[in-house]
């Protein structure tokens, strides 16, 4: 049988992400909870799972789009997360610690 996802460090890093996404947003103003925070969560949770879908698939090039898509969320992320930290909702290097952390992620 062939390698789950769970095996790949992509999807391992990127549930990482999630957690440090949920536990940061948790802070933010009340008022951004169906905003900025909603909005970041939902582009946190695409990652792994759009990296889980792919690797679910037959072929490649449905993994390799799949991951594609994985790294798009991840950029809206980062937005989310810029605009966030110009709002000053978390200390400049917290937001640099979770910068650093979406950069190693896209590697993958």
């Amino acid at each position: 049988m062939g390698q789950s996802y769970r095996d790949l460090i992509a999807w391992q890093k990127a549930m990482d992400f999630v957690m440090d996404v949920y536990r940061t947003s948790k802070g933010f103003p009340r008022d951004e909870l169906y905003g900025l925070a909603s909005q970041l969560r939902r582009a946190a949770v695409a990652v792994p799972t759009n990296i889980a879908e792919g690797q679910a698939r037959f072929s490649a090039n449905e993994f390799h789009y799949f991951l594609a898509r994985a790294r798009g969320w991840l950029v809206e992320g980062e937005t989310e997360l810029t605009i966030a930290q110009n709002l000053t909702y978390f200390s400049p290097e917290h937001g640099k610690d979770l910068m650093d952390k979406t950069a190693q992620l896209g590697r993958y």
